[in-house]
């Protein structure tokens, strides 16, 4: 039984003698049993070239190499450090370096970005060449071996990300992984039979633990798309049949973004499984595509996770888990529940939001050589901080209230810019939307919105004004408008990027001055004068969030 497998190598070998399609990329199709003989190769290769234990990097497209290289790990015992191809230079070298990588397998499309990188003690393998199907060919009989493997051996060390700081290399072990797979294809009812479609990049966990995982437990099928692409969405997902896929950050927005076509909802897919889509562009996506979009919450390290649940209120992502309390960051006192007005306004957000806290027991696995950022995570007798804001109704939902990072402190009052970007999306011309702080002397932060998509300044105040959840400090100060949002390699809003450039951009900047309604065109002479004394950053980062008064 597949409960019983408790390794990611158990689970590999159960596909053996599973003849049916199983992957599926491109115009290439392989059996389960295909994929399984392909990562026993690879494996039997990789037990030849390092002892156990070794680090291997991953710089790869979505193809089937990667999860037959991820599998083939398992086997060998060895750990997959996934390399984000978006990354350049002294920074890709770095990642590389930093994981102690002594293979690194890429394919010629990514040769370029290693060319002239000092990479001592690294053994490059090229997946698309001659070369790689001679060094593969002894092992072409290789059967799956389970027998070294166990449930604590690190499988994953996967990037968080660095828009705050170089990347932290979080730790993933066969266990946990094979857990979480488990429990994801329970809670989505996942069998043999679904096809699961990873669009999302494979070196970022989203789409190894929420994707790729859940389907190998049960047996079901994967589609891979090399890169993320809007525009062949529904058409792949109707190529495969694909019944299941994963998103982040804007990815949804783009697939909204393409042309609606009539029949748009003649499609196999039953749900969509992600973070960050946000209430309004859920509702737009189930609309348009008849397909249920679930936002589930899980810290990229395994530390602290939210499932949602039937009953669960509108907006929420699930009900607390034992352990998960939600605590004011500085008194680390328990904050009060959320109160809400007629219109699902929330009153009492300076006091109700917090940083969601672990208390209980966490399958936080640490980081890669990073014992500072561990412990920063690791804080009051192992109780885990996410980093991530959150409120609780009175019957204990939990809301998400964007990172730590994004809270905004207007004229003392603490704000949250998810809550302002939820409330922005309605808009009708917006594409997508981020609200992010911009400092000011006097009243600590500034809102400021960068939206994609159809802006008029007329109309976005009237807009605001219509808008009964919106309070008087959560207005933006300064609009930017963009032709696309900036975004990380995981489709991730690139909100430091942002931040660090303000209204002091190349973009079109619209603004309200003080004790105005209607926006105007910023100039260069205003931006450089008056509020030239906005430099730096906001006073929420220098001082940090102040103590709240009981």
């Amino acid at each position: 039984m597949e409960s019983r497998r408790r390794t990611v190598a158990e689970l590999v070998a159960g596909r053996w003698g599973d003849h049916r399609p199983g992957l599926w990329c491109e115009d290439r199709v392989l059996t389960h049993h295909e994929v399984a003989a392909g990562a026993a190769a690879r494996a039997a290769l990789l037990t030849d070239l390092l002892p156990p234990r070794a680090h291997i990097g991953v710089l790869l497209d979505n193809t089937p190499e990667y999860p037959m290289w991820l599998s083939a790990a398992a086997l060998a015992r060895a750990a997959v450090a996934g390399i984000n191809p978006t990354r350049r230079g002294p920074e890709l070298a770095r990642d590389v370096l930093h994981t102690e990588c002594r293979l690194l397998v890429t394919e010629r499309t990514h040769l370029p970005l290693l060319a002239g990188l000092d990479l001592p003690g690294v053994r490059l393998l090229v997946t698309d060449t001659e070369e790689y199907g001679e060094l593969l060919a002894p092992y072409a009989d290789a059967r799956p071996d389970t027998s070294r493997a166990t449930p604590a051996d690190h499988l994953l060390l996967y990037f968080t990300s660095g828009s705050t700081g170089a990347p932290k290399a979080a730790l993933c072990s066969q266990g946990r992984l094979a857990a979480a797979g488990r429990s994801l294809a329970e809670q989505f009812g996942v069998g043999p039979d679904d096809v699961h479609y990873v669009c999302m990049p494979m070196f970022h966990g989203n789409a190894v633990i929420a994707d790729w995982a859940p389907a190998l437990v049960a047996g079901a099928g994967v589609a891979l798309r090399r890169r993320f692409s809007a525009s062949r969405f529904l058409a792949d997902v109707r190529r495969y049949r694909a019944t299941y896929f994963t998103y982040v950050g804007r990815a949804v927005q783009y697939i909204l973004a393409t042309e609606p076509r009539p029949d748009d909802r003649d499609n196999p897919l039953r749900l969509g499984f992600g973070t960050e889509a946000g209430a309004v562009d859920a509702a737009a996506f189930e609309r348009r595509f008849g397909v249920r979009l679930v936002e589930g919450y899980g810290s990229s390290e395994g530390g602290a996770a939210i499932q949602w649940r039937p009953g669960t209120p509108p907006g929420a992502v699930g009900p607390a888990a034992p352990g998960l309390v939600v605590l004011d960051p500085q008194t680390h006192e328990e904050c009060p529940p959320a109160i809400f007005d007629g219109a699902g306004r929330l009153l009492n957000g300076d006091d109700a939001i917090g940083e969601l806290v672990n208390r209980g027991p966490s399958p936080f696995e640490g980081y890669w050589r990073n014992p500072q950022a561990e412990a920063e995570r690791r804080r009051d007798d192992g109780w885990y901080w996410t980093g991530d804001l959150f409120y609780r109704d009175a019957d204990g939902y939990l809301y998400f209230a964007g990172r730590t990072d994004d809270r905004l402190r207007v004229d003392s009052e603490n704000l949250a810019a998810t809550m302002i970007e939820n409330i922005l999306a309605r808009y009708e011309g917006a594409v997508a939307v981020a609200v992010y702080a911009v400092p000011d002397p006097v009243t600590g932060d500034q809102v400021m919105a960068a939206i994609a998509g159809d802006f008029e300044p007329r109309a976005f105040a009237d807009f605001l004004l219509a808008q009964p959840d919106l309070g008087t400090k959560m207005a933006p100060r300064f609009v930017r408008v963009v032709e696309r949002m900036p975004v990380t390699a995981t489709n991730k809003i690139h909100r430091a990027l942002l931040r660090r450039e303000g209204f002091r951009c190349a973009d079109p900047v619209w603004w309200r001055p003080p004790g105005e309604r209607a926006y105007r065109r910023l100039t260069r002479e205003e931006a450089e004068g008056p509020l030239a004394s906005t430099r730096g950053p906001s006073s929420v980062r220098r001082q940090g969030l102040e103590p709240r008064t009981r």
